[in-house]
C-alpha cells in the first residue's frame, strides 16, 4: 500500500482559484466578435463597451483586417460609510483573414453603443476571360 503525502490534497485547493483565470484574462483582453455576410458585404461586429473612438485602431492588411485598442474603466461608488474603487487598463487585438472576393480597400468601420461595426464590400465576381492561344508550326 503507497501512502499519499499528507499535503498532496493541498495544491488542487491552491490551483483551484486560478483554474480559469487566463480564459477570463484573454475574454477581457480580446473582445468577443461575430463575423456574417450577405450577397454585398461581409460584417464583422466587435464589442468593445466602454472604449472611445481615438482608443480603437482598424487596419487591413495582406488580407487580414485588424482591430486594436485599449481598454480603461474606472468606477467608484461611495456609501455613508464605505467606498468602492476599481479600476481596469488593458490591450486588446483581434484579427480577420478576408475571404478572396473581400474589398479591403473600401472596409468601413462604425463605433455606436459600445459595437464596432466593420463591413467590407464584396468585389464583383469577375468573369473568366478566353484567352486566344496562337497555334505554331512545327
Amino acid at each position: 500500500m503507497v501512502e499519499k503525502s499528507h499535503t498532496a490534497g493541498l495544491w488542487p485547493a491552491f490551483y483551484e482559484p486560478f483554474r480559469n483565470l487566463g480564459a477570463r484574462v484573454a475574454d477581457w483582453l480580446a473582445p468577443a466578435a461575430d463575423a456574417s455576410s450577405n450577397n454585398d458585404a461581409y460584417r464583422i461586429s466587435v464589442e468593445l463597451p466602454g472604449v472611445e473612438e481615438k482608443d480603437i485602431d482598424v487596419s487591413v492588411h495582406d488580407g487580414v483586417v485588424s482591430v486594436k485598442g485599449k481598454k480603461q474603466s474606472e468606477r467608484e461608488e461611495k456609501g455613508d460609510t464605505w467606498f468602492f474603487s476599481e479600476r481596469q487598463f488593458g490591450a486588446f487585438s483581434r484579427s480577420f483573414r478576408l475571404p478572396a472576393d473581400a474589398d479591403g480597400d473600401r472596409i468601413v468601420a462604425h463605433l455606436k453603443d459600445g459595437v464596432l461595426a466593420i463591413s467590407v464590400p464584396k468585389t464583383a465576381p469577375s468573369e473568366p476571360e478566353a484567352k486566344k492561344v496562337a497555334i505554331t508550326k512545327g
